[in-house]
């Protein structure tokens, strides 16, 4: 993986909707080369932001670069110069797997005497050989994916924008369309930039990472390098008591922070092997039964968790009873 140059440059996007802001003061610069990852849950702004550097959507405020064109100024440059994989499907069911890249390497005015030769490289480079002329209604929803991706690619862009590309995927195809990422980054040499929620995929796939959460970005960098920041390692207890575990943890002192979510209590602390007995021994003397206890590194789901609080599944049932409330607040004005 190689990043020299900016890719994409953002300065102080924000895009509001009466009282919502779905991006909220974004500043960010990727690299050219690199798969980058937008993380966060659903309604945390990531598929806004890439409407607004696509330029499908003009922000509220701010700026930003694609290639090095200005998305308000020189939208076509920006547009010529991008793929995007959009999260709901976008083929044509009717058509064939070849008649649709076709089309788009048409309307994207790919030259006529190099068109086949580069609808041949993308059918290869995802391997569809095989399914080429299959029309599009017999593919499961893996194969469209990877359809998807080839059009995007048809007509060599720099950059290419990938919208949960693996959402409502079963865990083996997701595992494919991945290995498939990581091979066109590789051998296409082109900036990728992902959205996601998966937080294991976007450790094992990312050069760089972005979370980002009610619009805002809350931290920024490689994989390891969010994980490292942590510190330590995390006990995980499962207990009845999860409130009364946490208020005993946070007043011991060699105990680095304390979060209970989904009725789990994650305890951060250095040399957590050697912790275990101490914490066991407390919850005994506080009367806390506890049901499991297990030691592990940090993630990125911890990275996120002490970020915001929340496991990415609690923010998503906040986001989405949010929507609902000002749905139905909206509904009583009119």
């Amino acid at each position: 993986m190689f990043c020299l140059a900016k890719a994409i440059e953002i300065k102080g996007l924000s895009k509001f909707y009466k009282d919502l802001k779905a991006v909220d003061n974004v500043s960010l610069s990727i690299e050219e080369g690199c798969i980058f990852g937008l993380l966060g849950p659903n309604g945390a702004g990531k598929t806004t932001l890439i409407s607004i550097l696509i330029t499908m959507r003009k922000p509220s405020d701010g700026t930003a670069k694609v290639n090095g064109f200005d998305i308000g100024k020189e939208a076509d440059g920006v547009r010529k110069s991008l793929g995007i994989v959009f999260q709901d499907p976008s083929l044509d069911d009717e058509l064939t797997a070849l008649e649709n890249l076709e089309m788009h390497a048409a309307l994207y005015a790919v030259p006529k005497k190099k068109r086949r030769k580069r609808i041949e490289e993308v059918i290869k480079l995802v391997g569809m050989e095989a399914n080429r002329n299959k029309e599009v209604k017999t593919f499961s929803g893996g194969m469209k994916r990877r359809l998807e991706i080839a059009r995007g690619l048809v007509h060599h862009p720099k950059v290419l924008f990938l919208d949960e590309p693996t959402i409502g995927l079963d865990p083996q195809t997701r595992a494919s369309i991945w290995k498939y990422i990581k091979a066109l980054n590789k051998k296409e040499k082109i900036t990728i930039i992902l959205t996601t929620h998966y937080m294991d995929e976007a450790d094992s796939v990312c050069g760089k990472i972005a979370i980002i959460d009610r619009g805002k970005i809350i931290a920024s960098g490689s994989p390891t390098q969010l994980k490292n920041g942590l510190g330590g390692d995390i006990v995980s207890i499962k207990c009845a008591q999860s409130k009364k575990c946490e208020a005993g943890l946070s007043k011991v002192s060699w105990v680095k922070a304390v979060l209970v979510h989904d009725g789990v209590v994650d305890v951060r602390v250095e040399k957590g092997e050697e912790k275990i007995p101490k914490i066991l021994a407390l919850m005994e003397k506080q009367g806390i039964k506890v049901e499991s206890v297990s030691l592990r590194k940090p993630s990125l789901d911890d990275v996120f968790i002490h970020y915001t609080g929340k496991t990415i599944r609690e923010q998503e049932a906040d986001s989405l009873a949010g929507m609902r409330l000002r749905v139905k607040v909206w509904g009583r004005k009119r």
